[in-house]
């Protein structure tokens, strides 16, 4: 980076950084205001539709959008600020402001769907299956998590992004040798079109079982050399050799085990303090948003040690990844490139990386490709 870039990719990672700040704390301010303030007039409020009143899963539902579209409309200025303006002041942004009107609403919109079809089996595993239910929905939560896992490159990535099989067989090429004798299996490489929405580029190992797949964005495929791209891609291979998806869902059945238990105890104190024991088949619909809160504020604690670890894997693909190609020049030439374009703080504040930094700073894995030569 030339000390031009290097100030202008600190200015945008300090913008970022009180951005995602900011984000956390009115998340956490506006559950705890729905949690404890508008859950109940909220749900009262529902019952007088006559069609709500007699069913407590659709209460359950109307009461998860208004709580929802409550949280988007406090939030709107944030997330606008941060996902259209600031990117186009840093000339990260290829949309129009219809564009990202159209995405964020069709992102928010998917979220929703899922959000309810989570949220409804939740609560249907709780009233079912009473003082255990955090069992089983750890349970639940692993089925869940490989069925997200199966169907985002099939079913989701295609809602927002272009993607087709790439057509480079030089390049598929070197993918496959770099994937021969690993165990990878792969169903395809494919093409995906970034450029329709941001400058930056990326590339990713998407999807479970069948539906595993390379994804390179059109941002990597035109600005970088196959020997650069052969690094990225085998830093991938990196993550299968070390079974960290494996891992990272092991560890996800533990932690939504402790989250949910703790759901248990505090959401059954707080019940109780109305003067009535928790009858877990009955277990008021207004309680939804103080489960959201606490799995918010269980997620933000959690969030470090996760960072932490996800660093751990990155640095173990990184020398993977050099190991493989034994091609340390093409590692920094792709990082450097990555950094330029990404606008990345090679060396940002040690807060930002402990809250929000799942990678290593780019300074850092610099430093151990030069200390492999």
């Amino acid at each position: 980076m030339t000390p031009e870039e290097l100030a202008e990719a600190k200015r945008y990672g300090r913008r970022e950084l009180v951005c995602g700040l900011i984000d956390k704390a009115i998340d956490m301010a506006y559950l705890a205001v729905a949690a404890f303030l508008l859950a109940r007039p909220i749900d009262a409020w529902l019952q007088d539709f006559g069609i709500l009143k007699n069913s407590d899963t659709l209460r359950l539902l109307a009461l998860f959008v208004c709580v929802t579209a409550l949280h988007l409309a406090v939030s709107f200025p944030l997330s606008f600020y941060s996902g259209f303006l600031l990117e186009h002041q840093f000339k990260l942004s290829n949309l129009t402001f219809p564009g990202w009107l159209w995405r964020y609403t069709k992102m928010h919109a998917v979220g929703l769907v899922l959000g309810m079809a989570l949220f409804a089996g939740f609560f249907w595993l709780i009233w079912l299956t009473g003082p255990w239910w955090w069992l089983a929905a750890a349970g639940a939560f692993f089925v869940v998590s490989v069925i997200l896992g199966q169907l985002a490159p099939v079913l989701f990535l295609p809602l927002f992004y272009k993607i087709k099989r790439l057509d480079a067989p030089e390049l598929n090429d070197a993918i496959g040798r770099l994937a021969e004798g690993t165990g990878l299996a792969i169903e395809g490489v494919y093409r995906i079109e970034l450029s329709a929405e941001t400058k930056k580029a990326n590339a990713m190992l998407a999807g479970l079982g069948r539906t595993r797949r390379v994804l390179l964005g059109d941002t990597l495929l035109d600005g970088f050399t196959t020997d650069e791209i052969a690094v990225v891609f085998a830093h991938e291979i990196g993550h299968h050799v070390h079974r960290h998806i494996r891992k990272m869902i092991l560890l996800g059945i533990v932690t939504s085990l402790a989250g949910f238990w703790l759901c248990d105890l505090l959401v059954s104190g707080y019940v109780a303090g109305y003067g009535r024991p928790l009858d877990y088949a009955q277990l008021p619909v207004w309680t939804l948003p103080l489960f959201m809160l606490i799995l918010t504020v269980f997620a933000l604690l959690l969030g470090p040690l996760q960072n932490l670890l996800s660093r751990h894997y990155e640095r173990q693909s990184d020398r993977y990844a050099l190991q493989r190609t034994g091609n340390p020049e093409a590692f920094r030439s792709a990082f450097r490139k990555l950094a330029r374009l990404n606008k990345d703080d090679p060396d940002p504040p040690r807060l930002e990386v402990l809250l929000f930094h799942s990678h290593p700073p780019i300074g850092e894995r610099l430093a151990m490709a030069e200390e492999s030569t």
